[in-house]
C-alpha cells in the first residue's frame, strides 16, 4: 500500500480570487445603493418636515396676533334725556337712543380739543363699530344703569389694532390714521387707558364684516351640528355594511362589485359628493339650504366608505380561531358577531370612524356646493338652522379685503388644525388602550 502524501499548502486559483473580487464589488454596490436609499429616505422625510414646518409656523406668525386684541376704556355717561327721555323704560325706546353720540361724548370729555367735525370722525373712528351696540346691549340687559357714568371696555377699530401690533404704519396707504388720531392713541397709552388683552371675541362671537367683531363660535357649533349628523349616520351603517361584507354575504361576483364600488368611492373626488348632496337632498326633497342636517348627509356618503374599509380590516385582524371557537361552543353566526367579533373590532372601526370624522371636518367643497358658504350672523340653534363650518368660514374669511382678516384667517386655520390634532389624538389613544396583540 502506498503512503498517500499530504497535499502541500498551495496559494488559491486565479478563478477563485476572481470570484472573491467580483462578490467584494457588488456587496460594495449593494451598500452603495442601501446608503443612497437611506438618503433618499431621509431627504424626504427632511422634506416633509420642512414643509410641515413652513405651513405651520407661518400661520403661528400671521395667526398669534389674532389671539390679541386692543381694547379702549372709556367713561360713558348714560344721559336719561338721551336714552329714555319719557322715563318709560320701554325697551324698544331705550333700544332705538342715539349710543353712537354717547360714545362721542364720552371721547370729547378726555380730548375736548376735538371740536371740529373731521376730528369729532377720527375720535370714533378710534373705537369698533360695534362698539355702540355692545353699549346698547348692555343697557337693554340692565336698564337700571340709565343715568349713571359707567367705565366699559370697547374693542378698537381694525386699523387702530394693526397699528399698534406693528402690521401697519401711519405712511401705509391702509393705514388711514390722522396725525390726530395718532397723537390720541398716544395719550390714551400713556394713561393706561389702551391697552392690549386676549381677544375672546374670537371665539364669543359669531361671523362680522368688522375684523375686530369677527369671532368662531358660530362656526365652530356649525362644525359640531354637522359632525354629529355625519357620525349618527355614517358610523352605524359603516358598521353594518362592513359585518355583512365579512361575515355573511357571499363571496360571488356581486359581492366583488360592492367591494371594488366601495373602495372606488373612497377615492371619488369631494365635489362629486356636493353636486349629489345639491341634486338629491336640496332638490329631490326640498331640505333646507345650508344646515347642518345637509351638511352631515353630504359628508356621511362622503365618510361611509371610509369607515366601511376601516370596519372590514378591523374585522380581519380577528383570528379565525375566535369564530371557530364560539361556533364549537354552539353559538350561532349572530351570537358569534355581536358577543366576539364584534366587541373584539370595535377599538379598530372607532378609529376607523374617528379618522373619517377628521376628514370630513376639513371638507369645505361639497358644503359649498350645498349653500353653507352663506354669510350667517347668528350662532345655529338647531340641525335645520342656517349655519356655516369652519373651512368655509376660513374661505369666506380669505376672501374679505379688510387686511385684519389676514391674521384672523391664520387664526381660525390654526383652531381647525388643533380640533384635527385631537381628533388623531383621540384615534390614537383609542387604538393603543384597546388594540389586542394575536
Amino acid at each position: 500500500m502506498t503512503d498517500i502524501a499530504e497535499k502541500p499548502d498551495v496559494a488559491p486559483p486565479l478563478a477563485s480570487a476572481a470570484r472573491r473580487a467580483q462578490v467584494a464589488r457588488r456587496l460594495k454596490k449593494r451598500y452603495a445603493a442601501e446608503a443612497r436609499f437611506r438618503f433618499l429616505g431621509l431627504l424626504a422625510v427632511s422634506v416633509a418636515i420642512a414643509f410641515l414646518v413652513l405651513l405651520v409656523g407661518t400661520q403661528l406668525i400671521q395667526g398669534v396676533p389674532a389671539f390679541l386684541a386692543s381694547k379702549l376704556e372709556i367713561s360713558v355717561t348714560l344721559d336719561p334725556a338721551k336714552i329714555d327721555p319719557d322715563g318709560t323704560g320701554d325697551p324698544k325706546v331705550i333700544g332705538d337712543a342715539n349710543y353712537r353720540d354717547l360714545l362721542l361724548s364720552a371721547l370729547q370729555t378726555r380730548f375736548p380739543e376735538a371740536q371740529d367735525r373731521r376730528q369729532r370722525r377720527d375720535l370714533l373712528g378710534l373705537v369698533s363699530t360695534n362698539a355702540t351696540y355692545d353699549l346698547r346691549d348692555m343697557v337693554l340687559a340692565e336698564p337700571a344703569l340709565i343715568g349713571q357714568t359707567v367705565t366699559i371696555s370697547v374693542y378698537t377699530d381694525d386699523v387702530v389694532d394693526l397699528y399698534r401690533k406693528g402690521k401697519i404704519e401711519v405712511g401705509d396707504p391702509d393705514a388711514k390714521l390722522s396725525d390726530f388720531q395718532v397723537q390720541a392713541l398716544a395719550q390714551l397709552e400713556a394713561d393706561g387707558a389702551l391697552y392690549t388683552t386676549f381677544n375672546s371675541a374670537l371665539f364669543v362671537n359669531s361671523a362680522s364684516r368688522e375684523p375686530e367683531s369677527a369671532g368662531l363660535l358660530g362656526a365652530v357649533v356649525g362644525s359640531l351640528l354637522t359632525l354629529v349628523v355625519t357620525l349618527g349616520i355614517a358610523f352605524p351603517l359603516g358598521v353594518a355594511a362592513a359585518v355583512y361584507l365579512e361575515e355573511f354575504a357571499p363571496k360571488n361576483r356581486w359581492t366583488d362589485l360592492i367591494e371594488v364600488n366601495i373602495n372606488n368611492l373612497a377615492a371619488v373626488p369631494s365635489i362629486v359628493f356636493g353636486l349629489l348632496g345639491l341634486a338629491l337632498f336640496l332638490n329631490l326633497f326640498g331640505m333646507p339650504r345650508s344646515a347642518p342636517l345637509v351638511g352631515g348627509l353630504v359628508l356621511s356618503l362622503q365618510a361611509l366608505p371610509i369607515i366601511i374599509i376601516a370596519g372590514r380590516a378591523a374585522i380581519k385582524a380577528v383570528p379565525p380561531s375566535i369564530r371557530e371557537a364560539a361556533l364549537g361552543m354552539g353559538a350561532s353566526r349572530i351570537q358569534t358577531v355581536s358577543h366576539h367579533i364584534l366587541p373584539l373590532s370595535m377599538p379598530g372601526m372607532l378609529t376607523g370612524a374617528i379618522l373619517g370624522m377628521a376628514h370630513a371636518l376639513g371638507e369645505t367643497a361639497p358644503l359649498l356646493m350645498i349653500g353653507m358658504v352663506a354669510f350667517v350672523a347668528d350662532v345655529p340653534a338647531g340641525f335645520t338652522s342656517p349655519a356655516t363650518v369652519l373651512p368655509v368660514q376660513i374661505y369666506l374669511w380669505a376672501d374679505f379685503p379688510e387686511r385684519a382678516f389676514v391674521d384672523r384667517t391664520s387664526a381660525a386655520i390654526l383652531t381647525l388644525l388643533v380640533f384635527l390634532l385631537l381628533m388623531n389624538a383621540t384615534a390614537i389613544y383609542l387604538r393603543k388602550k384597546f388594540e389586542r396583540k394575536w
